[in-house]
């Protein structure tokens, strides 16, 4: 495994993970997307990141099967829609939602999703 990447205050985090950005979306049976998340924490990857945006929000879901069980054992990162972090959506609903996807109490980073409508 590649060294981890440690945060000036908190945890170190493997520097290599498990992205999600197409699981859920209906590319590969359910189980077949869950037993390969699986098989990488087996390897010993420890991220997973997701986003409340893939799969609109199945990623999520799909995540929390998973780990389910083995949840202190996963660094879990997920993203907020721009639109979701604002007075009229408040960020606190957006993240119980994803917490309530992933069927944890927790996040370890929560991360604002660029807005791609917006060019850079």
């Amino acid at each position: 495994m590649s060294p981890p990447v440690a945060f000036p205050h908190g945890p170190a985090v493997p520097a290599l993970g498990l992205g999600s950005w197409h699981i859920g979306e209906g590319r590969r049976p359910v189980a077949q997307e869950i037993a390969a998340l699986q098989a990488g924490l087996d390897a010993g990857l420890r991220l997973i990141d997701t986003a409340e945006m893939y799969g609109d929000g199945r990623s999520e879901e799909l995540i929390g099967r998973a780990v389910a069980g083995r949840r202190d054992e996963v660094f879990l990162v997920s993203k907020v829609y721009p639109h979701h972090a604002t007075a009229e959506a408040p960020l606190r609903r957006a993240l119980t939602q994803s917490l309530t996807r992933l069927g944890t109490g927790r996040l370890d980073l929560y991360d604002l999703a660029p807005d791609l409508r917006t060019p850079i």
